[in-house]
């Protein structure tokens, strides 16, 4: 009531970060959580793929399959812990988006995996080795598609909410 001494009402401030070192530190916590769903992920990924190409699975079908486990729990995590405050309009939308920025992530990780183990594998036979294959595959193609995935998802799939950003929620009335 502006006979109460108030002037009016005073609009939310917004929860964005303002400073340089405030946004900083925001990246760092979203990278931080990102990390751990995936060094969770990178580890199952990891436990199957080794567990498939010891019953003889073929090396890139066995990339493939630790992939695709390890990316549901990535996309669960991410969504429901890393950005949770994102917009979330449309679940199967969001899963069918990570799935397929994932899977260029895989495209990336295969491409390390097929281009050590086929190509120069051919040059140097010690390329073919399981332990070349976790390298090549799981360390070099990982972080390369890492990179990757952390800013396609940022971008596309788990965007800010306008209106959480301006300091609006849906229940509160839009200001103008």
């Amino acid at each position: 009531m502006p006979g109460d001494g108030t002037v009016g009402r005073v609009p939310p401030t917004s929860s964005r970060p303002r400073g340089l070192r405030s946004r900083l530190r925001a990246l760092a916590r979203e990278a931080g959580k990102f990390g751990t769903v995936g060094g969770l992920a990178f580890a199952i990924d990891l436990i199957v793929f080794n567990v498939l190409l010891g019953a003889g699975s073929e090396t890139l079908t066995a990339k493939t399959l630790s992939t695709i486990v390890a990316t549901t729990l990535a996309f669960f995590g991410n969504r429901f812990w890393t950005w949770r405050d994102g917009a979330h309009p449309h679940m199967a939308r969001q899963y069918t988006t990570f799935f397929v920025l994932n899977a260029i992530g895989l495209g990336i990780a295969l491409a390390c995996l097929a281009i050590s183990h086929y190509g120069l594998g051919e040059i140097w036979p010690a390329l073919q080795s399981r332990a070349a294959d976790n390298i090549a595959g799981q360390l070099v193609g990982t972080a390369i598609g890492t990179v990757f995935r952390f800013w396609s998802y940022r971008k596309f799939v788990f965007r800010a909410d306008a209106r959480r950003t301006a300091g609006v929620t849906p229940s509160s009335p839009t200001l103008q």
